[in-house]
């Protein structure tokens, strides 16, 4: 697989279920087309965009890892300004808006990630973990270069094991505050944990060494729509204003 350029591939339009495990519900989403990279964002196309240099040790062909949400974001701004396209997120401070109506690079919903990871496949994977996915029973001791298991079915590699992947999405507003979403699976994880359906969450600035990411494109929505291909920022809000006492823990988003 290539290290040095980005790779997109067509996303068909659809729909899927995503589930709330802490409240029981599901609701349908209908996505529009959008395209997403084949692989995860590697160390060479990571520094390309950045300009630092390769960490020590690493492979240039391996996903970048140790990277929070912020510097994913940031990241797919500056990689939409090297290609002259409309940066897709606008930073205030630790505030960050998506403006769907871009065309630039952005992280995907939750609903494109999974929907892109299942590739029309119905069950817990698209394939044999062991063909599919790096994953602990590999026994290696960090992420391995993208692109040496079997892609599914729309020929995207990597989307289960590896490295965990970050969405746009929150992951629970009303008990995690900004965490946001994580899916995937890594390199050191059990099979239990991955599966196309499994969602982990950290805080926006988390650098985890099982965490990187991979971009979307497309332009998803009109100017200053607040929702888009599963996420609503009305949502967010709504579900953040929990009513009644506050259980033991829980962290409203303010």
């Amino acid at each position: 697989m290539p290290t040095s350029a980005l790779d997109f591939l067509p996303i068909p339009a659809g729909s899927l279920e995503l589930r709330d495990a802490r409240r029981q519900t599901t609701r349908l989403v209908e996505l529009a087309e959008y395209s997403i990279a084949a692989t995860p964002v590697t160390w060479a196309q990571y520094t390309a965009v950045t300009g630092a240099p390769l960490p020590p040790g690493v492979s240039p062909s391996s996903p970048a890892h140790s990277i929070s949400w912020f510097d994913a974001a940031h990241w797919c701004n500056a990689a939409s300004a090297q290609r002259g396209l409309p940066p897709a997120y606008e930073f205030d401070g630790d505030s960050v808006g998506w403006r769907v109506e871009s065309a630039g690079y952005r992280l995907p919903t939750e609903a494109e990630w999974e929907w892109a990871c299942r590739a029309t496949t119905t069950g817990p994977t698209y394939g044999d973990l062991q063909d599919i996915a790096w994953a602990a029973a590999d026994e290696v001791d960090g992420p391995q270069p993208v692109g040496t298991k079997k892609p599914n079915p729309f020929g995207l590699y990597d989307m289960l094991g590896n490295i965990w992947e970050w969405c746009w999405d929150y992951a629970d507003t009303a008990r995690y505050a900004d965490y946001r979403v994580l899916r995937g699976g890594g390199w050191a994880d059990k099979p239990w944990s991955i599966r196309a359906s499994v969602r982990r969450a950290s805080t926006p600035g988390t650098r985890l060494d099982d965490v990187g990411f991979r971009p979307a494109r497309g332009v998803v929505g009109e100017p200053g729509s607040q929702s888009a291909q599963g996420w609503s920022a009305r949502a967010d809000r709504e579900r953040a204003d929990r009513p009644g006492p506050r259980p033991a823990g829980w962290t409203p988003l303010e």
